[in-house]
């Protein structure tokens, strides 16, 4: 059976995942406008500097920092933040595209890929028009950006129903 467009898009995504560095959770974003792939991004860390797979440790699991919290300490760049990166750095315009995000976690097991909020607004600022995350069921979630700009006119970025980190936490 022919897969879905988004599906098809998600299972690119996927692959692209697989250049992750981070030992937490490997996850890949693409950035498709016109049915044309613009941009790709996996969460590592900057260029030119070492990684968590090249230090043989996350210094966020060495300070005991939950999922979705402090991203500052953090060696690596989001999938989401890298392909807005490199669509800039190509000189490419993402406005009205999608963005796809998949991941899973080091076991290989699915995960929800829903953007951190650092990376929400970067999505909003940039244009996108959909964000399309794979979830921890095997299925997809579709968002419009749009909702999340009336959800935070409405309520505050607090409310959000769909936050990153916070199924994986142990509690």
């Amino acid at each position: 059976m022919r897969p879905s467009k988004d599906q098809y898009y998600l299972n690119i995504t996927k692959e692209v995942a697989q250049r992750a560095t981070c030992f937490r959770i490997k996850i890949g974003a693409i950035i498709v406008c016109g049915d044309q792939i613009i941009a790709t991004g996996y969460n590592g860390a900057p260029r030119k500097t070492k990684d968590c797979l090249e230090r043989g440790a996350c210094l966020r699991d060495q300070l005991k920092i939950p999922h979705g919290e402090k991203y500052e300490i953090c060696r690596s760049c989001h999938a989401e933040q890298n392909a807005i990166i490199n669509s800039a750095r190509a000189g490419v315009s993402l406005l009205g595209g999608d963005m796809y995000i998949c991941g899973e976690k080091e076991e290989g097991e699915a995960a929800n890929s829903f953007p951190c909020y650092i990376c929400k607004k970067m999505i909003i600022n940039a244009g996108l028009n959909r964000v399309i995350c794979s979830t921890k069921d095997g299925d997809y979630k579709i968002f419009n950006v749009e909702d999340w700009v009336k959800d935070w006119q409405e309520k505050d970025v607090l409310d959000d129903k769909y936050q990153y980190g916070k199924d994986q936490n142990k509690e």
